[in-house]
């Protein structure tokens, strides 16, 4: 029997790519739950789903729904039985939280629980995968990439929202032994990503000529550095996560963590500003770029962000290189340019 997947957030940006993976290695129904508000939109949907012949793009079902509220009978009932559940559903820019904590805290904390509600009496559930984020870690130091169960230090409502969040579902399965992953990941970049984020931001603003804010530390010495992954990496992660053994996961050696945490980690660490400038030399233009005193104009943002990859690795998961995968992502949004409006 075919297996089905709830995809939380299904019409956003990583979902979206996560919906185009299982459609093209899957046979399983896929049922993507959306309310369809800043963050969610059924284009990018409808543009991945029309790649497909009529026979496949049947295997998905679109439901709006709110997760603020409970998910009721009706939405159960429309939704069907489900054996994995993907929870991408979240408020997630830095910038908005700052502006309207509360609103994430509704998004990200009761919705998770509304969620976690609606999962914990399924009886054909086998996997419950939360999509976190390397910032519920806060700032890394130079030389530190935190670890799956390292402490959280939150500096900002939006990461304060997602590890609450998260310690929700760990609550979930030592309560009620709701069969949980907890992933992270670190920046994710891919084509139909909204144009507030760094790269399509980049993208515009170079293939446009206008200046390119790059944030760096007070003193302007250091640059502010990520680790870039894209979605389909993401997407071909959930999915090994969910194919893969559950006897032979890495366990803790005292028992004391039953929860299952993984970091989603890309190819290399790379400062803002050279990713800018590997955008420009990829359109052939100039970069036009000023340094920004991240935390002054940006209070609450963190400077530099790493995971430690090596428990995916030892698995034998391996993402893509970023310098193979970005001259794509650049030219597709240049020549689908309604994207980066």
């Amino acid at each position: 029997m075919k297996k089905t997947i709830l995809i939380t957030g299904g019409a956003g940006f990583i979902a979206h790519h996560l919906v185009d993976t299982l459609l093209r290695v899957t046979d399983w129904n896929i049922v993507a739950l959306d309310r369809l508000d800043y963050s969610g939109n059924l284009n990018r949907l409808n543009e991945v789903i029309s790649n497909y012949p009529a026979s496949t793009q049947k295997r998905v079902k679109i439901i709006f729904h709110d997760l603020k509220a409970e998910v009721n009978s009706q939405i159960r009932k429309m939704i069907g039985n489900v054996n994995y559940i993907a929870h991408l559903a979240a408020g997630s820019h830095v910038d908005r939280s700052i502006l309207d904590p509360m609103g994430f805290v509704l998004d990200n904390v009761i919705g998770t629980t509304n969620i976690l509600e609606y999962a914990r009496v399924l009886d054909t559930l086998e996997r419950f995968i939360y999509f976190s984020t390397d910032e519920v870690f806060g700032p890394a130091p130079l030389g530190v990439k935190f670890k799956e169960n390292d402490r959280y230090n939150a500096l900002n409502p939006y990461s304060a929202s997602k590890a609450a969040a998260e310690e929700l579902v760990v609550a979930y399965e030592n309560t009620y032994s709701l069969p949980v992953f907890i992933t992270h990941t670190m920046n994710v970049f891919g084509e139909r990503q909204h144009p507030e984020k760094f790269i399509p931001l980049a993208i515009k603003k170079i293939m446009l000529g206008e200046k390119l804010g790059i944030h760096s530390s007070k003193d302007f010495k250091s640059i502010g550095s990520r680790v870039y992954v894209h979605a389909r990496d993401v997407s071909e992660a959930l999915l090994f996560l969910i194919n893969y053994p559950t006897n032979e996961l890495p366990t803790c050696s005292d028992g004391t963590i039953k929860c299952h945490k993984f970091n989603i980690v890309g190819s290399r660490e790379i400062n803002n500003l050279e990713l800018a400038q590997m955008i420009a030399d990829i359109q052939k233009k100039p970069l036009n770029y000023e340094l920004v005193d991240f935390h002054s104009t940006r209070p609450g943002h963190d400077l530099r962000y790493s995971l430690d990859g090596g428990k995916m690795a030892a698995m034998g998961w391996i993402p893509s290189d970023i310098e193979r995968q970005l001259p794509d992502v650049v030219s597709w949004s240049i020549n689908n340019d309604r994207w980066l409006l």
